[in-house]
C-alpha cells in the first residue's frame, strides 16, 4: 500500500504531515492524533517555532547577564512534533523529555552562563544526551522573568490578584522587576501564597500590615531588597535571599517573602511553551523536577 505524505503551510509556520500505517496480518496500526482515516504525526520547522520564540520575548531588546545565552542553544534534524518546558537544562529533565518523545525543550535556566564550562562528566552526557535523541534545547533568562505578559513576575503577580502599576530594578536599560498594588492585609497575602506554593514559603514581616505597593522579583531578590523602598514599596515577593536580609528587614522595616526560586520560576516556561503548542498545534508536557529550592 502507499500512503502519500503532504504538506500545509499555515500563515505562521510550515507544517508537515506524515502518514504512517504498519500492516500486521490481521489489522491495520495507526499513530494518529487526528479524525483522518490514517493516523498523523504533525512536524514543524524548528526555525519557525525558535522565530516566535524569539519575537514573543523580544530577545533583541533585553541583554542578560555576561555570558548568559538566550535563544536556541542546541539544535536538532529541524523538525518538531512534540513541546516541552522545564525550569532547568538539566541531565535529569533532558532524560525525561527524551522518555516523552520531546524533541524542542524550552528552559528559564538554559545552557550557558559565565564562565565557559568544559564538555566533561555530566556536561558531556547532557550534550551527548540531546544529539543522540534529536533533542533541541530553547533557553530564556531574563526575557522570561520581565515579560508584561508571560514573564514569571507577571504571571506571579496575576495569581496573587496583584494589580500591576510599574517596574523598578532597571538591568541594562531593562527593568526587571515589578510594581503592583494591592486592596488585602498582609495575613491575606500569606494566605494566598500558601494556596500558590504549598511547600511553603518563609515570611520576614516588619513593614505594613496592609501593604499598598509589592515588588515582585521572581528567582533571586537579592538586587532588589535595597531598592524597592526607592520605588514607593515596603514589601518584596521573591524566590531566594541571604541570611543578612533578615536584618535588613528589621532595620528598613520591610516585608519580606521568600517563595522558592525554582517555585517561582515554574511560570514563564510554561505560558511560553502553551503558546508555542497552541500557536503550532503540538502536544506539550511540563517537566516536573520539583526543586526544593
Amino acid at each position: 500500500m502507499s500512503l502519500t505524505s503532504y504538506q500545509t503551510a499555515p500563515p505562521c509556520c510550515k507544517r508537515t504531515k506524515v502518514y504512517i500505517l504498519i500492516i500486521s496480518a490481521t489489522k491495520n496500526f495507526f499513530l494518529a492524533r487526528s479524525n483522518s482515516p490514517f493516523n498523523l504525526i504533525f512536524m514543524v520547522d524548528l526555525n519557525d517555532v525558535i522565530n516566535f520564540c524569539d519575537h514573543r520575548l523580544c530577545l533583541d531588546e533585553i541583554t542578560d547577564f555576561d555570558g548568559a545565552h538566550n535563544g536556541l542553544q542546541i539544535d536538532n534534524n529541524g523538525e518538531v512534533s512534540k513541546i516541552g518546558a522545564s525550569v532547568d537544562a538539566g541531565l535529569v529533565p533532558f532524560r525525561i523529555a527524551k522518555e516523552k518523545k520531546i524533541d524542542l525543550l524550552i528552559c528559564h535556566h538554559g545552557l550557558y552562563w559565565t564562565p565557559p564550562i568544559p564538555i566533561t562528566g555530566s556536561n558531556y552526557e547532557k550534550i551527548k544526551l540531546c544529539i543522540d535523541g534529536n533533542l533541541a534545547v530553547y533557553g530564556s533568562h531574563l526575557p522570561l522573568d520581565c515579560h508584561p505578559e508571560i514573564g514569571n513576575n507577571s504571571i506571579l503577580a496575576n495569581e496573587l490578584g496583584l494589580e500591576q502599576c510599574g517596574t523598578f530594578l532597571p538591568f541594562q536599560g531593562v527593568d526587571i522587576g515589578l510594581l503592583t498594588t494591592s486592596s488585602y492585609d498582609r495575613q491575606e497575602l500569606r494566605e494566598r501564597l500558601n494556596d500558590l506554593f504549598p511547600d511553603g514559603f518563609r515570611a520576614m514581616e516588619y513593614g505594613m500590615g496592609k501593604p499598598e505597593k509589592i515588588a515582585i522579583l521572581t528567582g533571586s531578590g537579592q538586587s532588589a531588597v535595597d531598592k524597592i523602598l526607592q520605588s514607593g514599596a515596603d514589601t518584596l515577593i521573591t524566590g531566594e535571599l541571604k541570611q543578612h536580609h533578615f536584618n535588613l528587614a528589621q532595620e528598613l522595616e520591610l516585608n519580606l517573602y521568600t517563595c522558592g526560586h525554582y517555585a517561582t520560576e515554574r511560570f514563564g516556561v510554561d505560558a511560553l511553551a502553551k503558546e508555542v503548542s497552541g500557536q503550532f498545534d503540538l502536544p506539550y508536557e511540563f517537566i516536573e523536577t520539583n526543586c526544593p529550592l
